[in-house]
C-alpha cells in the first residue's frame, strides 16, 4: 500500500531549511538549469549526447517546453487548503500522488547502479516506476528492490513475437502492473548529437539487459549459432583500437562480465541480435491482439498525439494512453505532447486514463497537464540528472522536488485535491 504524500510541499522545504542550518546543501540542485549543469559535468560527452539530445535541430524538445510556458496558472484565494490530497485512482490502484517516472534507457551510461538506483529510489517515494525496455537492468532485479511498490514494464515490440510474449511474461511474474507499449519508436529517430559522435550505446552492449536475461533471447542466439541465415548484411567496422575498446565492453556488460566473456563469443552475437531484431516498424493495430492475448494487465499506449488514434485506441478496448513525444527524441518539428493533450483527452472523453510525458521538468508542470485533461504525469529527464549527479539520493531528491513543488503549486492555486483541478485554473497566453 503506498503512503499518502500529505503536505509533502512544507516538509520538503523545512527539511532543506533545517539542514542549511548546519551547512548541508541539496545532492541534487534543486533549478532545472543547475541541475543539468551539474549532470552535464557528471557524464561522459556520448552519455550526454544520449540522453538529452533530440532529432534533428531539436525543435521539437524546445515545443515543449515552450507549450508549458504558453499555459499560465490563475490561483483562487481564500479557500482551505490546510489538507490536501494528492492521490489519484488509478487501473485500480490509489497512488498517493499523479506523478510516475518514464522508462529512461541505457542509465548504465549515467550511472553505475543505473536503474537499481532509480527503482530504489521510486519505492522510498511510493512513486510508479515504468521499466524501461532498454534497460542497464533486468526488471527482476528491480522489482525485487521494490518490494510492493508499484511498477510499470515498458515494452518495445522487437521482431520476434516470442521475445515479445516472454517480456510480458516476465513483467507480469515480477510484479508490474500494467503494460506499456511505446508506439514511436519503431526506428531510431534521427539524433544529430549521436550522430557527430558516431555513438550508439547499444552497440557496446549497454541497455540490453532486458535482452540478455531473457530465456527466449538467449534460445534465439544458440539458434543462431547453429547456422541459421542472416537476414540483413553484417555491416563491419574497422579493425582498430576503438573496435578492440567496444568489443571489450560487449564482453562487460554481458552476463558474468569481462573475465567470464573473454573467449566468449555470445556477447558479440547478442549485440547483432538485438540490433537485427531490436525493433518492428511494420507494426499494425491489429497486432494488438497478439499482446491481448499474452497478458491480462492493463495495455497503455505509448506516443498518441492524435485524437482519431486516441479513439481507435477506446474501441479496440485498450486501457490507456500516454500522449508523448518521446521527449523531442524521434521527430523534429513534431507537435508538443501538452499541445496534443487537450484533443486528445477530449476524445478519450473518460473512457480510459490519460497520462503525458515530454517536456516535464517541476510541480506546475504536473499541474497544468492535469489541469489539460491529464490524469497523470511522467517524468524523464531530471531525474536521470539527479542520478548523474547523486545517484540514489540524487533521484529521491529530484523526485522529491517535484512532488513538493506540485504539492504547494496545489495549495497556492486554492485547491485541496486534485480532482478539484480544471482547465479554469490556467489560462493560456499569445
Amino acid at each position: 500500500m503506498s503512503e499518502p504524500h500529505s503536505d509533502i510541499g512544507r516538509k520538503r522545504q523545512r527539511a532543506i531549511y533545517v539542514a542549511g542550518v548546519g551547512g548541508q546543501r541539496p545532492a541534487a540542485p534543486v533549478g532545472q538549469a543547475e541541475l543539468a549543469t551539474a549532470a552535464q559535468g557528471a557524464m561522459s560527452s556520448e552519455a550526454w549526447a544520449y540522453l538529452a539530445g533530440g532529432a534533428g535541430r531539436e525543435s521539437t524538445m524546445d515545443a515543449n517546453r515552450a507549450a508549458f510556458e504558453r499555459w499560465r496558472i490563475v490561483p483562487r484565494v481564500l479557500r482551505d487548503v490546510e489538507q490536501r490530497d494528492l492521490s489519484i485512482e488509478l487501473f485500480g490502484q490509489r497512488l498517493p500522488s499523479p506523478l510516475l517516472l518514464c522508462p529512461v534507457g541505457v542509465l548504465g551510461l549515467v550511472h553505475r547502479e543505473a536503474d537499481l538506483a532509480v527503482a530504489k529510489a521510486a519505492a522510498a517515494l511510493h512513486v510508479p516506476y515504468i521499466f524501461s525496455n532498454q534497460a542497464s537492468v533486468p526488471m527482476e532485479t528491480c522489482a525485487a528492490a521494490m518490494g510492493d511498490s508499484p511498477r510499470w514494464f515498458q515494452l518495445y515490440w522487437s521482431r520476434s513475437n516470442e521475445l515479445v510474449a516472454s517480456f510480458v511474461r516476465r513483467a507480469e511474474a515480477c510484479g508490474c502492473s500494467a503494460i506499456v507499449l511505446t508506439l514511436d519508436t519503431t526506428m531510431l529517430g534521427w539524433r544529430p548529437r549521436d550522430l557527430d559522435l558516431g555513438s550508439l550505446p547499444f552497440m557496446s552492449g549497454q541497455g540490453i539487459a532486458q535482452y540478455t536475461s531473457d530465456p527466449v533471447f538467449r534460445a534465439e542466439l544458440k539458434e543462431n549459432a547453429l547456422g541459421s541465415t542472416r537476414s540483413t548484411p553484417e555491416i563491419k567496422p574497422p579493425l582498430n583500437l576503438p573496435t578492440i575498446v567496444t568489443a571489450l565492453k560487449q564482453k562487460a556488460n554481458f552476463p558474468g562480465g569481462l573475465f567470464a566473456n573473454l573467449t566468449a563469443s555470445d556477447p558479440r552475437a547478442a549485440v547483432q541480435r538485438f540490433m537485427t531484431t531490436y525493433s518492428r516498424p511494420s507494426l499494425q493495430w491489429d497486432d494488438l491482439k497478439f499482446l491481448r492475448q499474452h497478458t491480462k494487465l492493463p495495455i497503455v499506449l505509448k506516443g498518441v498525439l492524435h485524437p482519431d488514434d486516441a479513439k481507435k485506441a477506446v474501441e479496440l478496448g485498450i486501457d490507456g494512453l500516454i500522449v508523448s513525444n518521446h521527449g523531442g527524441r524521434q521527430i523534429d518539428g513534431e507537435i508538443a505532447s501538452l499541445d496534443a493533450l487537450p484533443a486528445v483527452a477530449e476524445a478519450v472523453n473518460g473512457k480510459i486514463p490519460v497520462l503525458l510525458d515530454s517536456g516535464v521538468r517541476g510541480g506546475a508542470d504536473v499541474f497544468k497537464a492535469l489541469a489539460l485533461g491529464a490524469t497523470a504525469v511522467c517524468l524523464g529527464r531530471p531525474y536521470v540528472y539527479g542520478l548523474a549527479v547523486a545517484g540514489q539520493q540524487g533521484v529521491e531528491e529530484v523526485i522529491g522536488n517535484v512532488l513538493a513543488e506540485f504539492d504547494l503549486t496545489v495549495g497556492l492555486t486554492g485547491y485541496a485535491n486534485v480532482g478539484e483541478i480544471t482547465r479554469a485554473a490556467i489560462q493560456i497566453t499569445a
